[in-house]
């Protein structure tokens, strides 16, 4: 069975028990790696990342749907397929340099700082920017910090 495929099944589970949820997702993984979608999804489905921020430049540049607040996504794993879906509670567009303490919190990861979000976002913003934009990182750049809650799992 494809990736796409598995997706599909994956969300006609979750319209089954909720049938009034509307015919509307994106699929995605976390990070640029499979390593770090796995490292990512992991602490998505244990309760501990409840954040993503992501460039606002990029929705842009390559397409991509603009996370809404009741907004339903597919988090896929590493080799592209689906384990868990989350609907996004809370959509915010801030400056990097602005984030805040609580929202670098809520992405879970590191020690779960500011200073070490910035650290690592940073040069994740810089791959990012330098691959898809061709501009350097800017500390002022917006940034889409988006917070959501797991609703079903891969079972």
């Amino acid at each position: 069975m494809s990736n796409k495929e598995k997706i599909k099944l994956l969300w006609k589970e979750y319209t089954q028990l909720h049938p009034q949820t509307a015919d509307k997702y994106d699929a995605w993984a976390f990070g640029d790696s499979p390593q770090m979608a796995d490292k990512l999804l992991d602490l998505v489905i244990r309760g501990i990342k409840t954040g993503t921020a992501s460039n606002y430049d990029i929705f842009e540049t390559c397409d991509e749907t603009f996370p809404q607040v009741g907004g339903h996504s597919i988090v896929l794993d590493g080799s592209g397929d689906p384990q868990a879906i989350i609907i996004t509670t809370e959509v915010q567009i801030i400056p990097f340099d602005e984030v805040s303490a609580e929202f670098a919190y809520t992405e879970g990861e590191g020690d779960r700082t500011l200073k070490s979000w910035r650290h690592d976002h940073e040069q994740f913003f810089t791959r990012e920017s330098l691959k898809f934009l061709n501009k350097p990182f800017d500390p002022k750049m917006k940034v889409v910090c988006e917070n959501f809650r797991v609703v079903f799992t891969k079972g």
